[in-house]
């Protein structure tokens, strides 16, 4: 009696079929998948981020180690009679050569990333950092000094554009010393609207003799439905030769109080 309800208790082991198997891999498969997302969008984005900003350390480090070029002219304003000097402009890169460093101090006293030729993703914004548009002027040029990055994924260097305030300072470093740019506002736009690259931007029957950057990324975040422009002026160069500019001052980045 004992052993006959025993061996009523026992239940047969099912089999494994197709259809079982298929779901324990795909449901493997989508954890995967979650997790290298996790990883591409939040770790890995703090690993290249450090990187980056280390990276740009050393070579800002090398740059002031190295013999300081001879001054550029010194011009004075007929009408103020300051004096500024005229900033030397560079060739421009072909893609993904690497020619300066984006400091921004809203951004973090940290933050130092490469500017190389190209926005495409294989050769530059994935693997350098930000992307300096064919068409664009360059730094302290006459025109639009027009640039791309990634908001999300491959060290984000364009994230806190958003966070960006009325005169911050966009400095871009170079060999030859440091070009300050001062943001002015940001704007919303399609993807289409290339006309905010162009020398004033979004109005292409004007001339100008002044000197703008343009930083443009994806909006809103993990969407490339629209973008987000910052736009800025620019305040002056100063040569490496004395030393690095006030404008690279930290500034608080604490949220404004309510």
């Amino acid at each position: 009696m004992t052993a006959s309800v025993v061996s009523a208790k026992r239940r047969p082991r099912s089999r494994a079929t197709f259809t079982s198997v298929l779901g324990e891999l795909l449901l493997t498969a989508g954890v995967l998948v979650m997790l290298f997302v996790a990883w591409q969008m939040w770790i890995g984005d703090i690993i290249i981020s450090a990187q980056h900003n280390a990276e740009g350390a050393e070579v800002s480090a090398e740059w002031a180690a190295e013999p300081a070029p001879e001054l550029p002219p010194l011009i004075t304003d007929e009408e103020t009679g300051e004096e500024f000097y005229e900033p030397p402009i560079l060739e421009h890169p072909a893609d993904g050569q690497e020619f300066a460093r984006m400091l921004i101090p809203r951004f973090g006293d940290d933050y130092n990333v490469a500017i190389a030729g190209g926005t495409t993703r294989s050769v530059t914004l994935d693997k350098i950092g930000i992307g300096l548009y064919t068409q664009s002027k360059m730094p302290g040029e006459v025109g639009n000094f027009s640039l791309a990055g990634h908001r999300t994924t491959w060290g984000k260097p364009f994230n806190k554009i958003d966070k960006l305030r009325v005169g911050d300072a966009i400095v871009v470093e170079t060999p030859e010393g440091w070009y300050t740019y001062r943001f002015r506002t940001l704007e919303y736009v399609t993807p289409t609207q290339v006309d905010v690259l162009l020398d004033v931007p979004q109005m292409p029957q004007l001339d100008t003799d002044e000197r703008y950057i343009t930083l443009t990324a994806c909006s809103p975040l993990y969407s490339l439905a629209e973008r987000i422009v910052a736009y800025g002026v620019f305040e002056g160069f100063q040569p490496r030769a004395e030393g690095p500019p006030d404008s690279l001052a930290p500034v608080d980045v604490a949220p404004p109080s309510v």
